[in-house]
């Protein structure tokens, strides 16, 4: 029986490595890009335009799809898969996002978290024990344990306090996923691989004592989480190498809601496997393209008659076929067009970038690769 994570190459001079998830679903190689579909859809694109894009895998939202379509009506369809025509891996965030997000609608315990639905106002309990079922009934290749981070900034004491609570809640997450048929060796299971999330805020000795705590629970998987809430870079790629420290190397490492274009290659850097993020996505549909040289906001005026695709490096069918000019007419009269084009292109950037770094950690030349990155960076082209 193939192990779950196999790492295949590492990089001598920083934490970077290369590896294979093994799901029953397919093989997901690291690092990799996971785009958001947080309600079971990747906005403005289909299932077979991730595929030729080659994603291996994408997110969907425990908290959205429990209160929409719901759990029983995905179980009456077949299951999250079938419900939204994707073959490949999935994962889902536990829900844990909202209880940070929502805090003028929650109430939150030990017991759990009570919201107020976004959607009509509602009571919605949301324990680790119903977050499990939710995502073992989803049918889903990797789920997540029921956390809580804090704000940037925090003090120790609410720190501490979340921290404590996210590792209580690990616990009885682990405990249920196994009795729903979780396995150390998910591909010995019947619930999918479940994932621990350290946290920690922003203080080094709090962040490894948390890392240690999630890893001391032998988990398939492992994240960092409570990052990208608006703290300096520099503070969160600290915040991610102090978690390292605490965290089992041999376990697969998600960084949760990272992020930019260059959070991927600082992370990866830093050991990282997995990544997700709206931006490329949500800024697609706002007019920030992504390209090799930097970010272009396509509605300038510069743009308007220019003749060039978005990147003339780009093998996307959006560059492959249309120019700046017509990308911003379609943008500047909100045609729907547009949406589909500018996030197959970001999509496209982001799922290169990463593969990019895949194939240089096994041809030994990382160092090369993540120079190169920053010499083509710029403001905007």
């Amino acid at each position: 029986m193939a192990s779950f994570f196999t790492i295949l190459a590492t990089d001598p001079d920083s934490a970077a490595r290369t590896g294979v998830i093994a799901t029953a679903r397919g093989d997901i190689p690291t690092p990799m890009f996971m785009p958001v579909g947080t309600r079971g859809s990747v906005k403005a694109v289909a299932p077979d335009d991730l595929e030729k894009l080659g994603a291996k895998i994408v997110l969907a939202n425990t908290y959205h799809l429990s209160l929409r379509p719901g759990l029983e009506l995905l179980t009456e369809l077949g299951g999250l898969h079938a419900f939204m025509a994707w073959d490949k891996p999935i994962i889902t965030d536990s829900g844990g996002y909202q209880v940070f997000s929502l805090t003028a609608l929650r109430k939150l315990s030990l017991e759990g978290v009570r919201f107020r639905s976004t959607y009509d106002g509602s009571e919605v309990f949301l324990s680790p024990e119903r977050a499990m079922e939710l995502q073992v009934g989803f049918g889903v290749d990797i789920l997540m344990c029921l956390d809580e981070c804090t704000t940037y900034p925090a003090s120790r004491e609410e720190t501490e306090k979340s921290m404590a609570l996210t590792f209580e809640w690990a616990k009885r997450c682990q405990k249920t996923w196994k009795e729903l048929g979780g396995h150390d060796n998910p591909l010995l299971g019947q619930a999918g691989a479940l994932f621990g999330i350290s946290q920690g805020g922003f203080y080094p000795d709090l962040r490894k004592k948390s890392a240690e705590a999630i890893a001391s629970l032998g988990l398939p998987g492992q994240a960092v989480g409570g990052l990208a809430l608006g703290e300096p870079s520099e503070i969160t790629y600290q915040a991610i190498e102090t978690a390292r420290t605490g965290l089992d190397t041999q376990k697969p490492l998600y960084l949760m809601g990272m992020g930019t274009p260059k959070d991927l290659i600082e992370g990866i850097k830093r050991g990282a496997d997995l990544f997700d993020c709206v931006i490329p996505t949500r800024n697609a549909r706002n007019g920030q393209l992504f390209t090799k040289k930097g970010k272009i906001n396509i509605l300038n005026a510069k743009y308007k008659n220019d003749p060039k695709p978005l990147d003339e490096n780009c093998s996307c069918y959006c560059c492959q076929n249309f120019s700046r000019a017509y990308l911003r007419h379609l943008h500047q009269n909100r045609e729907p067009l547009f949406l589909r084009l500018g996030t197959v292109h970001n999509l496209h950037y982001y799922l290169d970038l990463v593969k990019g770094a895949r194939e240089s950690l096994l041809d030994g030349r990382f160092s090369w690769y993540y120079k190169e990155f920053y010499d083509f960076q710029e403001s905007e082209t």
